[in-house]
């Protein structure tokens, strides 16, 4: 098989490998998640309603994400395992393949929110700022095709190792976002619609700085000429095994998004969704290292299990929880000792002031939630990379939805603790479930060895 740099990073040392992928992927996702503050700060000025709103939108927002991240997670483990075989030809028809079913859940994604958005946000508890909502949600939607695809494309991009043009269109993206709000909203007075615009035209920018690489300069590993492509349904079916699952783990996470916005309403109003927006945000900037990791470890499992080095796919799902656990505790520490400051960045306008203390409040509980992360992300990409996204899908399933809402549910409402007792039952479902999904990926990989050993 061909060679160049990126692959031979990529197939060799799966340390050297996480430490050289998940860097550039925790930059341009702080950069994503920085701008989502960014967006709530500039947002949070207009108002309590008008940031409601975003917290309200913000699950759907994610639901596409996710479709996006997800097909992302399928092209790049079905890649990285035809590069770990040494079979480029195949690894050239999955990557078109890729982007031709990118396509078609853009159109199918766009027609199914557009049509049905007011009933679902009004389904949410969102009828007293559905105004503000439905101004943000539909031109968000409209634009779904610029927003879903960059995350696809970079998807192959990490796969063949090449990170520099997997991250560096994302990262323009958010930077463009950041400039655009404060003239959109403010400047131009356009108000929660601006902050939708400037949202929806950065990732536009960087998709057609992907396709110039693809289309018009064509240098990259990955071809995707005319010749390349082989009509195989079953390259979609490998794509989709991991993609849909992986999807529809943002599903998960935005419908649990959806019920703890449901219960934080009946206990304590709007506010307290303002005040989980605005935190929760934050809380999500301290996953990062973990959840970049665990994205390195897709590709880098991927390779492992394609060349059948169940060792290295050892060393992936352990180095990755390692490093991810090493940098999530300084992130914890440093939000708790300064949650306040943090908190008051949400509070510069009178129309939010009250905010502030039950940010810091919010950021000083949910902060631990970041210990979890790295157990159970780096299992399930691991899972993903060798392409298994079922098993991640119920593992997250169980883990994010079942036992989180559960016990927030309990402690909130069966103990009356009320909006605290919601928090903490979300910490005590995820330490459980990331526990178990640890678990289950060292006794599939032991699986795996033994399998192999016992055929020889």
């Amino acid at each position: 098989m061909e060679k160049n740099e990126n692959i031979e990073m990529i197939t060799g040392d799966p340390k050297k490998a996480i430490n050289k992928l998940s860097l550039p992927i925790i930059a341009s996702m702080f950069l994503i998640f920085a701008n989502n503050i960014i967006d709530s700060i500039w947002v949070a000025g207009l108002g309590a309603e008008p940031l409601a709103a975003l917290g309200y939108i913000t699950p759907l927002f994610m639901i596409m994400v996710g479709f996006g991240n997800g097909l992302g997670a399928g092209g790049n483990s079905l890649i990285s395992r035809y590069i770990g075989a040494e079979d480029k030809h195949s690894a050239n028809n999955a990557a078109i393949h890729n982007l031709i079913l990118s396509v078609v859940v853009s159109i199918i994604i766009t027609i199914i929110f557009i049509a049905f958005l007011k009933p679902l946000l009004i389904s949410m508890g969102a009828a007293s700022v559905i105004d503000y909502a439905m101004e943000y949600g539909l031109i968000i939607f409209a634009w779904t095709f610029g927003l879903l695809m960059p995350p696809i494309v970079g998807g192959a991009f990490r796969a063949e190792g090449d990170i520099k043009r997997a991250t560096v269109p994302i990262a323009l993206a958010a930077i463009i976002n950041m400039i655009l709000d404060p003239i959109f909203i403010y400047t131009l007075n356009m108000g929660i619609a601006g902050a939708a615009w400037a949202t929806a035209l950065g990732p536009f920018i960087s998709l057609l700085l992907m396709f110039y690489w693809i289309f018009v300069k064509k240098d990259t590993y990955l071809s995707y000429n005319r010749k390349d492509f082989h009509n195989d349904l079953t390259m979609y079916k490998d794509i989709l095994v991991v993609g849909i699952p992986a999807s529809l783990e943002q599903l998960v996470l935005s419908v649990l998004t959806i019920f703890v916005n449901y219960m934080l309403t009946i206990v304590s109003g709007p506010v307290a969704v303002a005040v989980y927006t605005a935190g929760w945000r934050i809380v999500n900037i301290g996953m990062l290292p973990a959840i970049g990791i665990g994205t390195a470890a897709i590709s880098v499992a991927g390779v492992a299990f394609g060349s059948r080095k169940y060792e290295n796919l050892r060393v992936t799902a352990r180095y990755a929880v390692k490093v991810a656990l090493i940098a999530s505790i300084i992130v914890c520490i440093i939000l708790y000792v300064f949650s306040n400051q943090i908190a008051f960045i949400f509070s510069y306008s009178e129309n939010s002031a009250d905010l502030a203390p039950r940010i810091a409040s919010f950021l000083q509980i949910m902060c631990l939630f970041i210990l979890y992360v790295p157990f159970g992300a780096s299992a399930g990409n691991v899972f993903q990379g060798v392409g298994k996204g079922t098993i991640s899908f119920f593992l997250t399933t169980f883990r994010e939805f079942i036992l989180v809402l559960i016990f927030a549910y309990i402690l909130g409402f069966t103990f009356n603790m009320g909006e605290t007792g919601i928090y903490y039952g979300m910490l005590l479902g995820g330490g459980i479930g990331s526990l178990i999904c640890y678990a289950c990926i060292e006794l599939y990989i032991n699986k795996l060895i033994r399998s192999r050993d016992n055929a020889v």
